[in-house]
This record gives structure tokens, sequence and C-alpha cells, in this order.
């Protein structure tokens, strides 16, 4: 069995291979701060096996040695945490190159091993991330703007009569309430925002590319988005295991 972590700002998932088949995956909220002990017992229940290995995505390293310890000492795995010295298999147009969020080259690697090149990938979480692979196996660099979240508590925080909202589709663009009119102008405008962007890229690209969409909130701007091709909820985890698979030289399912 192999553990795949994913640790993002506001949630951490965690996935269970046997082999290339995704068994078991679970989603916990990321709290800077927390122990080994105190991981493990969020996610004992669920993760009741005998791993071989861990391996790990961090954008939040200080929760890098906790998770270094659940692995070793709660699950006696051996553990690695991927960083920007694994060979991606594409050339990285991005200056300098390590300031480029280890997520975003996860997830690409992700796309073009299981899709195919060029490609686009977005990635919906507390920031959004939209990238681009070429058909020259060029990674080129992409966006970063705020999720969707991050916008509603902007205007609840920096707004005084605006209210707190549940975000959601509504039923149509015009609001006739506060609540209904932020959250059309959130979700309808988000929507906009992701396909005008992507649209501008692909004009940059001059080819057409694949649109492959991950992330926590990727459902939810698929039903209105025009140009979200493939909606995967599992990148990250399946790409953390076929860079495990590439580190074992074990060979990659072709998904092809």
């Amino acid at each position: 069995m192999l553990l795949t972590i994913d640790i993002g700002n506001t949630t951490t998932k965690f996935g269970v291979f046997e082999d290339e088949d995704l068994i078991k995956r679970q989603t916990v909220p990321t709290i800077r701060g927390k122990t080994a002990d105190e991981i493990f017992e969020t996610v004992k229940d669920e993760m009741n096996y005998r791993f071989r290995d861990v391996i790990v995505s961090s954008v939040v390293p200080e929760l890098n040695e906790s998770f270094r310890i659940l692995a070793e000492n709660h699950f006696n795995s051996a553990v690695s945490f991927v960083d920007h010295d694994f060979d991606f298999g594409f050339k990285i147009n991005y200056q300098p190159p390590e300031n480029l969020g280890i997520d975003r080259l996860i997830a690409a690697y992700g796309a073009v091993q299981k899709y195919v090149k060029p490609c686009i990938i977005c990635d919906f979480g507390t920031a959004t991330t939209i990238d681009a692979v070429n058909s020259g196996n060029e990674y080129l660099g992409g966006i970063i703007t705020a999720g969707m979240n991050l916008l509603a508590d902007a205007l609840h925080q920096r707004a005084s009569k605006l209210p707190k909202i549940e975000l959601r589709k509504p039923e149509k663009v015009i609001g006739t309430s506060t609540i209904a009119a932020i959250q059309s102008g959130i979700y309808f405008g988000y929507v906009g925002l992701v396909d005008g962007i992507i649209g501008r890229i692909m004009d940059e690209m001059g080819e057409k590319p694949t649109v492959i969409a991950t992330g926590g909130l990727v459902k939810l701007i698929a039903e209105s988005s025009k140009m979200l091709g493939i909606v995967d909820e599992n990148l990250m985890l399946d790409g953390l295991r076929m860079i495990h698979n590439t580190r074992s030289e074990k060979p990659i399912k072709n998904f092809h």
C-alpha cells in the first residue's frame, strides 16, 4: 500500500493506493501547529492500513515535520517529500524555478502523464492556479488568483454591511437580495474570470490544449464553465503516486 498526502493551505488530502487503484480517500482541515499525534487521531480510523511508503506534497512547510513523524512513528513507513529536484520530464520556463509551487508542478506532471499535451491545468482551491504545458513539452507558467472562498471572505471582512455567504450556483444572474447579489457576483464573475483567462492562454499558446481541472471547488465551477474539459478531483494524488512509481523505477499505468 502507498499513502499519498497533499497538504494544502485549507485542506489536506490523504489517498491510499493499491498498485494503480485509489482505494481510500480522506480530506481533513489543514491546521497549522498540529502535532503528529493530533493528526493521527484525526485520520487513524480511515487510514487503517499497512503502508510500505508515504509520499507528500506540501505548501505548508511548518507542518512538514509533523507529517514526517506521522509517517515514521505512526505508519512505520519511509516518507519522502516531493521537491524541485525531481525530474518532472518537461522544461520549466519559470523564473526562478524554485519559486514555482510544488503543487503546481505535481498537478502539471499528473495531467501530462494521465492525459495529453498540450494541456492547461486548473486547480481551484484557496488560491486558483491555471498553468500551461505546450506540445513541445514545456511548462510555460500560468496565473495565480484568489479562490472563490477568499473573494467571499474579503467582501464580508472589508465591507461592514455585506454578510458572509454560502458559495453556490445561483438560479439566475440578477440577484433580488443582498445575499443573492453577492452569490451571483462571486459565482458568475468567477466563471467569467476562469473562462476568460483560459481563452487568453489558448490564444497565447497558439494551439488547442486539453483543459484539466481539479481542486476542492472544481465541481461547482465546472457546472457553468464553457472551457473546463476534464474534471479530475484526484489529479494531485495520482500525480504523487506516479512520481513515487518513477522514483521506484516501476512502470506507470498507461492512461492514454
